[in-house]
């Protein structure tokens, strides 16, 4: 129960950025937390990156590898919830680098968020029809996959605008699915699968022959990175939150943090249960498709119900994320259109009276991640384009957060006399990243990433520079 005085206090603390409190401020500390959780999804990333992994750094990835993305991942979360602090509103990264940075600036990281949520929820959600069709007992071709793709996202969609309330309460049941479900995946593994002994977990291998081992190593990170998007989303439902000040940084940094330790014991428990790697790799099933490896792994050490029913929690998983990641994309383009920055911007920023929910934003989103699946055709491709677009977005305000003074002392969580280490250790490891991601076997990545920074320069050089001036207070400090 949200108590009146401190809702009035929140609204009379969004006021000074100049804005009105038009969303539906029901979230408590814990919901804000759930849909950052629910987005990085650790058991959609084990599920369905596990192979990559495996393949390009062996067991040594998973033990190693894991922490380290997550030791510096939480840099990054840290760099991020400090900034969130100082501006709690829906625009989140873009209202950071608007007013650090100026309009322009703003603007990119705007549009890179927005392009990289909605590549995200495509790929998320097609994973989720090729999931979910075998169960149903329904050929996963092309026509049956749209056909499915279309229907989650129309679900998600319906549910986001009809309440945030709701949204809330299926984010919070998702943590619960995702907690117990890698509890009980991790404890059969313990207890009644064939183990590994523990020098497994150092074997430096690779099942591709790249070389040399450490770079096959650094390219097998990208199974974290590829899971760690998204954490931004308390942010962006700073204006939804109570307390968001506090709660909204906390909701990033924890969703990082318990992600790291649920994900890594669910890693472990797996690649302890390997009964060989290249059988797992190369898996199929009767109809010569290729099986997941995590999903391989299970079946090999528990039988093939066990395998159905760690696909059945990875679909869920997989639902759950795109539920958040619409909401997450939907009000950064709210954010945006609220300060005339997209087409349309009086439809954009309309607000449903009853529901509190951006409901154009909201369906526009779900229809452009549609659009870019059919454009794509392919899930790499879609996957590729959303984490380097959002790791950018992610580093650009942070870069911008040291060259000015005084921002800091808007905020009430703080990283204190560490904030500007901390701060250039996520910038260091965010470079190394996106170096990373657009290197080969991913360099479409950067082709596409490329093509994408060209196509937004043009726009706002042809187009947006005269018509958008950023948000109203951005540049001085809120009144």
């Amino acid at each position: 129960m949200i108590d009146p005085l401190n809702q009035r206090r929140d609204q009379e603390d969004l006021s000074r950025f100049g804005y009105a409190q038009e969303l539906f401020r029901s979230m408590g500390g814990f919901s804000n937390f759930a849909i950052s959780f629910s987005i990085i999804s650790i058991l959609t990333g084990a599920v369905t990156l596990y192979g990559y992994g495996l393949e390009m750094g062996g067991p040594l990835e998973m033990s190693l590898g894991w922490p380290l993305a997550t030791v510096f991942t939480l840099a990054v979360a840290a760099s991020m919830a400090e900034l969130c602090s100082a501006y709690p509103t829906s625009g989140a990264m873009y209202h950071w680098a608007a007013d650090l940075g100026g309009p322009g600036w703003g603007w990119l990281v705007a549009w890179l968020n927005i392009i990289g949520l909605i590549a995200a929820i495509a790929g998320i959600n097609y994973s989720c029809a090729q999931f979910i069709l075998p169960f149903l007992d329904i050929p996963a071709t092309g026509g049956n996959l749209f056909a499915a793709l279309a229907m989650i996202l129309a679900t998600q969609a319906a549910l986001n605008h009809y309440g945030v309330r709701l949204v809330a309460y299926l984010n919070d049941a998702s943590v619960a699915v995702h907690i117990v479900g890698v509890l009980v995946v991790v404890g059969a593994l313990m207890f009644l699968a064939p183990q590994k002994p523990l020098s497994f977990l150092t074997e430096a291998v690779n099942s591709n022959n790249r070389s040399p081992y450490w770079w096959a190593f650094l390219l097998g990170l990208l199974q974290a990175q590829w899971t760690y998007t998204g954490f931004d989303a308390s942010a962006h439902m700073a204006e939804e939150t109570a307390d968001p000040r506090r709660r909204a940084p906390w909701g990033i940094v924890l969703s990082v943090a318990v992600s790291g330790v649920a994900g890594y014991l669910l890693l472990i428990a797996l690649t302890l249960a390997i009964p060989d790697i290249a059988s797992v790799l190369g898996a199929k099933d009767a109809g010569g498709n290729p099986v997941p490896t995590a999903i391989a792994i299970l079946q090999a050490a528990l039988g093939s119900k066990a395998g159905g029913a760690l696909a059945a929690l990875a679909s869920m998983a997989m639902w759950f994320c795109g539920l958040s990641t619409i909401t997450s994309a939907s009000r950064t383009l709210f954010a945006l259109a609220r300060d005339h920055g997209t087409p349309v911007p009086e439809w954009l920023r309309t607000v449903h009276p009853r529901h509190g929910t951006p409901g154009p934003s909201i369906w526009v989103i779900t229809c452009a991640a549609l659009a870019a699946m059919a454009w794509s055709g392919a899930i790499p491709v879609v996957t590729s384009l959303s984490t380097v677009s959002l790791y950018v977005a992610y580093l650009i305000p942070i870069v911008l957060s040291l060259r000015r003074e005084g921002w800091r002392e808007q905020a009430l969580w703080r990283l204190g006399r560490y904030g500007r280490w901390v701060n250039f250790i996520a910038i260091g490891y965010t470079v190394l990243v996106c170096i990373v991601l657009v290197m080969p076997p991913n360099q479409l990545a950067g082709q596409t990433f490329l093509a994408v920074l060209f196509l937004l320069a043009v726009v706002y050089r042809v187009e947006a520079r005269k018509k958008y001036s950023g948000p109203e207070w951005a540049g001085r400090p809120p009144e």
